[in-house]
């Protein structure tokens, strides 16, 4: 691939990653909620909006690490991409989670731009990751939750 087309790709990936476009961004779906919002569910649904959050960050951290680190072993589907059911967090912990999001989001822009990173090539330990697909599945996986979230939100009577 060409350094012009390669250049696109990155710049279409990264806008992907960091902007809402046609949707909400997850930092907007998460702005101005409440502690209390955080822990509360909403009946009918197995998750709060921390456990969606929580959730987006561990997948994403998963998915970052494997592209990075070769030696990078993925936590036990499903049960360890997912807090426990009656988990709660504080503020503390909110703003760890949006705070690791946002880290490890840029750590995978960082190799996104990183001229030698091949964005098409297998990655020599996986099973057919490209960095590209990787891309995709951040973004297809972020916005899935985050449309939950503002569904959660939205049913809390927390979003306008």
């Amino acid at each position: 691939m060409d350094q012009h087309t390669r250049t696109g790709i990155v710049k279409e990936l990264t806008e992907l990653l960091t902007k809402g476009n046609a949707h909400v961004t997850f930092e907007e779906a998460c702005a101005d909620i409440s502690v209390e919002h955080l822990n509360q569910h909403v009946p009918g649904l197995p998750y709060t909006v921390w456990q969606l959050a929580e959730h987006i960050r561990i997948a994403q951290w998963d998915i970052v690490e494997f592209c990075i680190n070769p030696e990078h072993q993925s936590p036990k589907w499903p049960d360890e991409y997912w807090p426990a059911p009656d988990a709660t967090t504080d503020e503390t912990s909110w703003q760890h989670t949006l705070t690791q999001i946002r880290q490890d989001r840029d750590r995978f822009l960082d190799l996104l731009q990183d001229p030698e990173q091949d964005l098409l090539a297998p990655l020599p330990h996986g099973t057919g990751q490209t960095l590209l697909r990787e891309a995709f599945l951040i973004a297809d996986h972020a916005a899935y939750h985050t449309g939950q979230i503002i569904l959660v939100r939205r049913l809390l009577q927390d979003w306008d």
